[in-house]
């Protein structure tokens, strides 16, 4: 059954994934990187737009990708409202809100600007699927501590929903019938999801740090110390907020957040190494037993997503800690691109609705 060709775009700190699918084939697959010279003359996020856009034009010229054939642009979506997990349209509010970053700025607020603007020269629709800030919290997860301060769910939201869904219909179940703990390892942070019947009613808020260490993320800090350090005077807000979600992590124990270059560092002897990476397994553990209680210890399975997990001595560990709690799924190749993809596919097939950004 042929559907039309669909551009998958994926707008990362300091790249951009592009890749083209005909039907359900990917045909075309490109990371367009940028040096930390050409970023900081934008001067900001949204002042990354044209740069970016105009790479992606340039690699779709250049390999004969005709953008005229396009009949859906989808991007990862960023830092709009919260809304209900789902299929957007990019309409002009989404843009509005995307390029005032009205819940924080990331790279990916620009994906559905460039899609939109793309989809503009084109009879191509313009769409987000699942983007960060899908909110399905039960109201009793909201609560922090202290009435200043409101638990948010900020997480890999796509990933997650993908892999839940891929999973159900493994095991011949419907998604919404199903209890599962979802964790997605990404090239950053690290999302830990509570799925009750359909919905994430609890989740770390995995984009401020929250949560386990990761790569690039600190997780949950001592409280104390890390006010004491705010108030410190040696750092900015913005150098502490560096240092809690860009350089916290891997990359503050061991300079790099390359787990090839970690296991071979282990490899080698490096006792150092093996111990954090342990470390990060440990903290992961913790995480995962303490959703565990919001599924009232009945989770039908664990699902482990993303890059992190093709590390067979990290899996190893964190599944000899979680492997009594239920039983283990593996989606280490599940990314973003596939993801945005499958939606996509959907909307073609008329299997997913369209909804509309408010």
């Amino acid at each position: 059954m042929t559907f039309g060709i669909i551009l998958v775009i994926n707008p990362k700190n300091t790249s951009s994934k592009i890749a083209v699918y005909k039907d359900s084939n990917i045909c075309f697959l490109k990371t367009i990187k940028y040096t930390e010279e050409q970023l900081a003359a934008c001067g900001s996020i949204p002042g990354q737009l044209e740069m970016r856009k105009n790479a992606i034009l340039k690699e779709l010229q250049d390999n004969d990708i005709n953008i005229n054939k396009l009949k859906i642009v989808i991007a990862r979506g960023g830092l709009v409202k919260p809304v209900k997990s789902g299929v957007y349209e990019v309409n002009e509010l989404m843009r509005e809100d995307l390029l005032k970053g009205v819940m924080g700025m990331h790279a990916t607020n620009l994906g559905g600007i460039i899609a939109s603007d793309i989809a503009a020269m084109t009879n191509a629709r313009a769409l987000i699927a699942d983007p960060v800030v899908v909110d399905e919290l039960d109201d009793v997860a909201r609560i922090s501590g202290h009435p200043l301060f409101e638990r948010k769910s900020v997480f890999h939201a796509l990933n997650q929903k993908v892999v839940a869904r891929k999973f159900a219909k493994s095991t011949s179940r419907k998604y919404e019938d199903l209890q599962l703990l979802v964790v997605h390892g990404g090239g950053g942070g690290i999302s830990v999801g509570a799925h009750k019947n359909g919905k994430v009613v609890d989740v770390n808020q995995a984009f401020d740090g929250d949560g386990p260490f990761s790569m690039e993320r600190a997780g949950t800090l001592p409280a104390g110390d890390l006010v004491k350090l705010c108030f410190s005077g040696k750092y900015s807000q913005s150098e502490i907020m560096e240092m809690i979600t860009a350089k916290g992590g891997l990359y503050a124990y061991l300079g790099t957040t390359n787990i090839s270059t970690i296991e071979k560092r282990i490899a080698d002897g490096d006792e150092n190494a093996a111990f954090i990476m342990y470390a990060m397994a440990y903290t992961l553990a913790k995480e995962i037993g303490a959703m565990c209680t919001v599924l009232d210890g009945r989770p039908d399975a664990i699902i482990l997503s993303g890059e992190l997990f093709h590390s067979n001595d990290f899996t190893q560990k964190l599944s000899a800690k979680i492997e009594k709690i239920a039983p283990i799924a593996l989606y280490p190749d599940e990314n973003e691109v596939d993801a945005l993809a499958v939606n996509a596919i959907g909307v073609m097939k008329g299997e997913i609705e369209v909804l509309e950004y408010k």
